[in-house]
């Protein structure tokens, strides 16, 4: 079953419902739409209101922005190596404990779709697919090799919204 995307309404709820370092964590993710692996592995050297990073999954550089509020609130829990350590302080937080937690959150509001950390993505390119209404640049901004790939993600979800909308 795949992951949908989250109205806003839902998002802020779920993150009001996620223990605090991974509201952080879906917060950077939901700002940039990069991958939860991606965010984990942020190292805190590595830091700032925006740079570069390299994606785990494709090897393709991405740029990432965080808001001056964001990038305070996770430099105040980062490691000396990791943005969001782990609970044994040697490695960094891991993608099972985001994820089951996230899971949690949904349920406690008893959301129908399908929850998970990579909804937060699906998120971010529907926001962008709104904005620009361009789904080639959706598809730049998240890396994607094919604007098929990016339409699973965006038109789909903008569709359903559409349709959310016209019962209200």
């Amino acid at each position: 079953m795949t992951t949908e995307y989250l109205l806003d309404r839902e998002v802020e709820r779920v993150l009001a419902a996620l223990m605090p370092q991974n509201q952080l964590i879906m917060r950077m993710v939901l700002r940039n739409g990069m991958r939860l692996s991606d965010a984990l592995e942020f190292r805190t050297d590595r830091l700032a209101l925006c740079g570069w990073y390299v994606e785990k999954k494709t090897g393709k550089r991405r740029r990432f922005g965080l808001d001056a509020r964001l990038l305070a609130d996770i430099r105040a829990q980062a490691g000396p190596m990791w943005a969001f350590p782990g609970r044994n302080g040697q490695g960094h937080k891991t993608r099972q404990a985001v994820w089951t937690d996230v899971k949690r959150a949904a349920k406690a509001f008893r959301l129908r779709q399908n929850v998970a950390p990579h909804s937060f993505r699906k998120t971010y390119a529907v926001k962008l697919l709104a904005k620009y209404g361009d789904i080639e640049k959706v598809r730049r901004n998240l890396n994607h090799t094919s604007t098929s790939v990016t339409a699973i993600y965006a038109i789909s979800d903008v569709l359903l919204e559409r349709r959310l909308r016209a019962k209200r």
